[in-house]
This record gives structure tokens, sequence and C-alpha cells, in this order.
């Protein structure tokens, strides 16, 4: 027998990567606080993956502690605020809503035409243009324009498909904020009106209701926008929607749009 045969090479050591299985078995090991503190650096949207991974993870993710961690880290006391008020918080879907701030209003500038709107044209309809006075914190310098003819348009927002639910809605009653501006061109007179309805489960029923006509803007006006603004409080219990409807015309029925000029509606939902 040669030296040569007589001689097996050792085979080279074979580098692996460690499988998901073993990085899960090793981070199982940790205790529990650790383990939560580690999932609270997963973006919230990437939680329901790790769900899946064991029981153990499951019950961290939906414990309120992670979240809690989560919104201490990122300043969030809306939540926490609520979170002490109410109990059974849907945590994630709340902290993801980001309801407080947030309009719950969309495309409340015209930048995406009448997206999300339901319209009433009058007249000769609606049009968007650009804003012919700038208005500051404006989504968007453009505006809805009227016509001779009332132009209305509104807009249902669904509050719990935006993130509340119905024991905070019910039972603690938030206060709900409503605000819309609107103006004229310098030389055309117009007419403007706002209603918003809180509503029921059915969209049927109006459990409180806020509407208001201002005086008509005369004609040689400014062009500056006005704001109209309302809170709802102690509303009761039993509100699931808000109807956000408007409308507007001009007072000299000229052709074309020389009516009111509606920008930046918004519905917003404040904590205390």
């Amino acid at each position: 027998m040669d030296q040569q045969s007589s001689h097996q090479e050792e085979p080279l050591p074979k580098y692996t990567s460690l499988s998901d299985n073993v990085y899960i078995t090793v981070l199982d090991q940790l205790p529990d606080e650790v383990l939560l503190l580690i999932l609270s650096y997963v973006p919230a949207r990437d939680l329901d993956y790790c769900r899946c991974v064991s029981r153990l993870w499951k019950s961290l993710v939906d414990s309120p502690t992670i979240w809690r961690i989560k919104c201490q880290r990122l300043n969030r006391g809306d939540v926490l605020h609520v979170a002490d008020m109410c109990q059974n918080t849907p945590w994630k879907r709340f902290y993801m809503a980001k309801l407080f701030s947030r309009n719950l209003v969309l495309n409340p500038c015209g930048s995406e035409r009448f997206q999300y709107w339901d319209i009433i044209n009058g007249g000769d309809g609606w049009a968007v243009e650009r804003s012919r006075t700038e208005l500051e914190d404006a989504e968007s310098q453009t505006c809805f324009v009227t016509s001779f003819g009332w132009c209305e348009k509104q807009q249902i927002i669904d509050l719990v498909k935006e993130g509340l639910w119905e024991h905070f809605l019910d039972v603690h009653q938030p206060p709900i904020c409503i605000s819309d501006w609107y103006g004229g061109r310098h030389d055309c007179g117009c007419v403007y009106s706002l209603t918003v309805q809180l509503l029921a489960v059915n969209k049927i029923t109006v459990i409180q209701e806020f509407a208001i006509r201002p005086d008509p803007i005369p004609q040689w006006n400014d062009e500056k926008y006005t704001q109209v603004s309302h809170e709802f409080r102690r509303y009761g219990p039993g509100v699931r929607y808000v109807k956000f409807m408007h409308k507007g015309k001009d007072s000299q029925f000229w052709s074309g749009r020389y009516g009111a000029r509606i920008t930046n509606s918004s519905v917003t939902i404040k904590y205390e």
C-alpha cells in the first residue's frame, strides 16, 4: 500500500448558515421581556408574519405590552392615553390608524379632481382651479369652483373603518371636529352652504347635525377664504358615519364658474 493511498485527506469543514428554525429556537430561549423588545423594532405592518412563527410569538405580538413599547418610543401619547381610558383596545388597528393626526376627508382640495366625492352639478357644473389666494397649511393650493346653479358634493366617512371602534365611540364620544373654507372671485358675489351629519349604522338615522349658510359674499370682494368650523360633542351612542355635504353658486347668474370656491375640507378626531 503506497503512502498516498494510506493517507486520506480530511474533508474541509462545511460552513452553512443557521436555518430560520435555529434562529427562532435561540430567540425563544430569551426572557419574554427581551424578546418583546426585539419584536417591538419590527415594523407594525410586518408583525402579522411574526404571529405565525409560534404560539409564544403570537401571544407577545397580541399583547398590549409590545404596542406600549412602540408608542413610548415614538411619543404616541394619543394611543397610550386612549388605551388607558378604554378596555379591550384594538391596539394594532388603533396604532396604525393614526386617527388624531390626519384629516379623514379624502381629496379635500381637489388635487385629485373629484375622486372620493359624490357630486351634483348645477349650472355649468363643478370645476377644479388654482386658488386665487393662498391658504396656509392647505394640502394643495387648488379649490373646487361652483357655477350659476347650486353645485353640491358630499363624502361619507366610515369612522369604524378609519380605526375607531364601537365602545370608544359610544362611551367616550371623542370630539369630532369639522372645518371648511370658502371664498369668491373679486368680481362676482356667491353663496355657500355646509351641512354635516353624524349618522347611525344604517347611514340614514341622523343623530346630530350642524348646518350653516353664511351671508352671501358680495361682488367686488378681496377673494380671501373664510373658515367655517364646528365641534361635535356629547352626541350620544350609535354614531358610525360622518356625512359631509357642501354646496355653492354665484349670485350674478353668470355663465361659467364664478360661484363659491371651496377647499381644505376636513373632519378630524380629537382626544382629551
